[in-house]
């Protein structure tokens, strides 16, 4: 069983930290973050308590199968558990407690769960495979420089180029790519420094996310080290590239480290999947209810220490 208790505070807990943080970032208040619609039919709140949820019966799920993987908690680290437990409840006003289920029963359990998991997680992602081929990972490496639509205004906000001042900036861009394509050495600083431009570099494969997508698209048709790009023109701007490598040593190297703790994480998902389908779980939705966002606010108390201790 699950308490309320428990299911609250793990909530809260959540609430607080997302209404210090993202509200301020999207620019709104937190009730009013709540209720945005982030899909048809379904507000952020609703959206956030539906992830919440599912993280908790995880972390119960993990905790149920803990003793097939010899994990276990140490007396020291219920100790700790039980300070941590019991500092909260002496920091806390009743009111704030009633609001949160911040009273100890309530905080041990959820620390209990917490720290079982973070034990969890190594074990459950044993056995994977970590060979990861050159091939399968192979990042390439371009240069390239942008001929941004965008400018200041007097007030420093960017702004969009006129027509007129977007076709000129076309016209720079295409002297750039005439300058790189006479060069036998296909230099672009030069010519990037002629056009007051800055050559940037990337690496990536056909499926990376942090390049413009034309960009993308057309860098990843280059054959060549040292082939250049015809101007890619988007609707932020114009792009010219360079192939400088088709396999870049580092960025491959981590690429690799990168699929590796992916087929760690899916078999660790996988199981907590494969546990989920053995059992039959029941939410009590009339109390989960209860658990309101958009009327009732939470804030991160900021505790202060003595530099000096």
């Amino acid at each position: 069983k699950v308490s309320y208790g428990v299911a609250n505070f793990y909530a809260r807990m959540q609430q607080a930290q997302y209404e210090s943080f993202y509200a301020g970032l999207m620019g709104m208040s937190a009730d009013t973050m709540w209720s945005q619609e982030v899909e048809e039919g379904k507000t952020y709140e609703e959206n956030m308590k539906d992830s919440i949820l599912e993280s908790l019966e995880n972390m119960y799920l993990v905790k149920q199968h803990a003793s097939e993987y010899k994990v276990e908690l140490t007396d020291k680290e219920k100790k700790k558990i039980d300070k941590a437990a019991e500092e909260f409840v002496e920091d806390n006003t009743l009111e704030d407690k009633e609001v949160v289920s911040g009273y100890k029963k309530y905080v041990k359990e959820y620390l209990e769960l917490a720290t079982i998991q973070q034990k969890m997680d190594a074990p459950m992602k044993e056995g994977v495979d970590e060979n990861v081929s050159d091939e399968d990972a192979a990042q390439k490496k371009i240069e390239y420089v942008q001929f941004s639509y965008t400018k200041k205004d007097d007030s420093g906000q960017s702004v969009q180029m006129t027509d007129e001042e977007k076709k000129a900036e076309k016209e720079k861009a295409q002297t750039f790519l005439d300058t790189v394509s006479a060069d036998p050495d296909k230099d672009m600083n030069a010519a990037a420094a002629s056009a007051e431009k800055e050559v940037q570099t990337a690496t990536f494969d056909s499926e990376s996310s942090t390049l413009n997508a034309d960009l993308l698209k057309a860098a990843d048709a280059l054959e060549n080290v040292g082939d250049v790009t015809s101007l890619i023109e988007t609707d932020d701007g114009i792009y010219v590239a360079k192939l400088t490598s088709k396999l870049d040593r580092e960025a491959t190297d981590q690429k690799k480290k990168e699929i590796v703790e992916e087929r760690k994480q899916k078999q660790y998902e996988d199981q907590v999947e494969t546990w989920r389908k053995e059992i039959d779980i029941k939410v009590d939705k009339k109390e989960w209810k209860k658990v309101d966002f958009e009327d009732q606010g939470v804030n991160v108390k900021q505790t202060t220490t003595d530099s000096e201790k």
